[in-house]
């Protein structure tokens, strides 16, 4: 009986999508054949999964926008630094749980060449996870582990490439045609002379050019991101089906989200940049449907960076979905920018872009991640309000170097080009904020000034539209690691500053009072305890920024039905009145139990307040 009403299940769900999915695959690839192949594999998979994923998935599709819950927090990391390995992570969940964290990202741990892996980005193996890390069988303990505590496992799938060590390159190499065509390989330049001519570089500064000679084949290879990564050539049905098996199969073993890492480079085509083609979103929409098909209790989480007003293509049409949330990459960057320079205003420009964008635009905020800061601002704004661009940009990678006169940070730059002057930025939290200097010149006013920005800057994270993921450490004031540069393999990546071993000694000390870890995980509870229970961080709730008189002063107002919640924060290292005078009722600001009126609001220096109408 069981199996049976399974299989009307999917039948269900085949009918809803089969037809589109067929329309689109036939699309790209004018392949029955290939698609009976995709067909069979899906069937397959689906009376493969587990009967508590399952049960799962009919869950998530009665409330399938459990992701946007206000009770969600995230946290990222990499488990080799956390715990040692996946059954170290195991044993830590406790802190996990301690934190209410309801999603996990977890950076790279599928099977990679060692040493030289890009933090784990070039994978060799899409099934196996890497033996440094643990097992498939230590990951499936892990995701069941992780649901009984109603905790979310996302990780990177990697689209756009293969390690030049995975199966089908090393079958490349030793001459086989059907490997070869699984990349865009040319036996001589003249075709990537001619994608080179309108192909923009990623890392012109450490992996000069598109292409790489393969002496084994005598052929070049294109490589976008580094040498060592070969791009998947998606032309080939057998790549887009081959890696759509890949996402069930870790699908099956529990993986809840899938973060697809560089999709918007996946399909290539000459005089394009590339980049973004009509074509990417044909393959994403298609994936979305074969997940809620096969496992649609799994969700897409889409590495796009791009300016806001671009972005919605990515999530698609509310008839025709593709990724289901996407990093708030623009958000970072302004909130970082409004630290060094205290001007809000593009931070507030920025947001309301954002709030413009259709309803199905659903973002994960974040202040740090494994990767660098890189300095996208909108530059149209800047110059609408008198900012050359790059002289600003060079003085926000100074300021948070450390080397522009009285800054507070601690910070190293990440390729730098000395001739167009682009650079980003690296560093903790804690180190970008200032408690890093504190520290060091032993200055308690300082380091106490520096836990007062991490938290300003949590404050104004949590406040905006969407959910917020924390970078494993900073919840502790986790400062850089300069250890790295003594390792060879990794010296000349500066982005190991802020990839350091978790620091469980620290950890304990959240529970010191007095101390820097007290303070910041006390103070993230405060605020992660009100989102959970306040109606105004309702995925419902209408929010808009709000004019405070103050360009340093930050303001976020949340309203859901007859609740209301204004959200302050001050940027400056001075204190600030701030202005919003057509709000008129009385206020109590949850962290300080004070009655304040908004009409003329002082706020301190880094000062965060989160208020809601007089007995409320």
């Amino acid at each position: 009986m069981g199996n049976k009403m399974e299989e009307n299940e999917y039948k269900r769900r085949m009918q809803i999508h089969g037809r589109e999915l067929y329309e689109k695959y036939m699309s790209l690839y004018q392949d029955g054949h290939s698609y009976e192949e995709l067909f069979l594999a899906m069937e397959s998979f689906y009376k493969n999964r587990p009967a508590e994923l399952k049960e799962l998935d009919g869950k998530r599709e009665q409330n399938p926008f459990w992701f946007r819950d206000k009770k969600m927090l995230g946290m990222t990391m990499y488990p080799s630094l956390f715990a040692g390995n996946l059954k170290g992570l195991i044993k830590k969940l406790d802190y996990l749980s301690e934190q209410k964290i309801t999603y996990l990202h977890l950076m790279p741990l599928l099977k990679m060449p060692h040493p030289y892996n890009d933090g784990g980005y070039a994978v060799e193996d899409f099934r196996t996870v890497d033996p440094e890390i643990g097992t498939n069988e230590d990951l499936e303990t892990l995701t069941k582990a992780l649901r009984e505590r109603g905790i979310s496992l996302c990780l990177d799938f990697v689209m756009n490439h293969t390690a030049d060590t995975h199966e089908w390159a090393m079958r490349a190499k030793a001459g086989e045609w059907e490997y070869m065509q699984r990349y865009q390989c040319y036996e001589n330049y003249d075709i990537p002379s001619q994608f080179e001519q309108t192909m923009p570089q990623v890392f012109p500064a450490t992996a000069p050019g598109n292409f790489t000679w393969c002496e084994e084949m005598q052929k070049y290879v294109l490589t976008t991101f580094y040498p060592y990564q070969w791009d998947l050539n998606y032309h080939n049905p057998k790549v887009f089906n081959e890696m759509v098996g890949n996402i069930l199969y870790l699908a099956n073993l529990g993986v809840e989200i899938f973060r697809i890492d560089a999709v918007p480079y996946i399909w290539k085509e000459l005089g394009t940049n590339c980049r973004n083609l009509p074509q990417v979103h044909t393959i994403v929409r298609m994936i979305r449907m074969i997940l809620e098909i096969v496992c649609p209790g799994v969700i897409l989480k889409g590495e796009v960076v791009m300016a806001p007003k671009e972005l919605p293509v990515y999530f698609g049409t509310k008839e025709t979905p593709e990724c289901h949330m996407l990093y708030g990459v623009s958000s970072m960057v302004n909130l970082w920018a409004a630290l060094a320079t205290q001007d809000t205003r593009l931070l507030k420009h920025q947001m309301d872009v954002i709030h413009s964008l259709p309803d199905n635009c659903y973002f994960v905020n974040y202040l740090r991640c494994h990767d660098d800061i890189g300095w996208g601002l909108d530059e149209e704004q800047e110059r609408n309000l008198l900012i050359d661009p790059l002289r600003h940009k060079e003085y926000l990678y100074r300021f948070f170097e450390g080397t522009f006169p009285n800054s507070f940070a601690r910070g190293e730059l990440y390729n730098y080009d000395p001739v167009t002057l682009d650079a980003r930025s690296c560093g903790t939290t804690a180190s970008l904020c200032g408690i890093e200097k504190g520290g060091f010149e032993g200055d308690d006013r300082q380091k106490a000034q520096g836990v007062q920005r991490v938290l300003m800057m949590h404050a104004a994270c949590m406040s905006l539209k969407g959910f917020t993921m924390l970078s494993s450490g900073d919840e502790i004031g986790q400062v850089n690691d300069y250890g790295y540069k003594e390792n060879p393999d990794i010296a000349s990546d500066s982005r190991y500053l802020h990839r350091s071993p978790f620091n469980w000694e620290n950890a304990e000390l959240r529970r010191k009072k007095g101390t820097v870890q007290n303070e910041i995980w006390k103070g993230l509870k405060k605020m992660e305890q009100i989102r959970r229970q306040n109606p105004c961080f309702r995925n419902e709730a209408d929010v808009t920024t709000w004019d405070t008189c103050q360009i340093s002063v930050f303001a976020i107002r949340r309203t859901f039905r007859k609740k209301e919640m204004i959200c302050v924060a001050n940027f400056s290292g001075e204190g600030k009145m701030a202005q919003l005078p057509t709000l008129k009722a009385q206020y109590e600001d949850l962290f300080t139990g004070e009655k304040v009126s908004m009409q003329s609001l002082w706020m301190e220096p880094y000062q965060y307040r989160w208020c809601v109408r007089d007995g409320e």
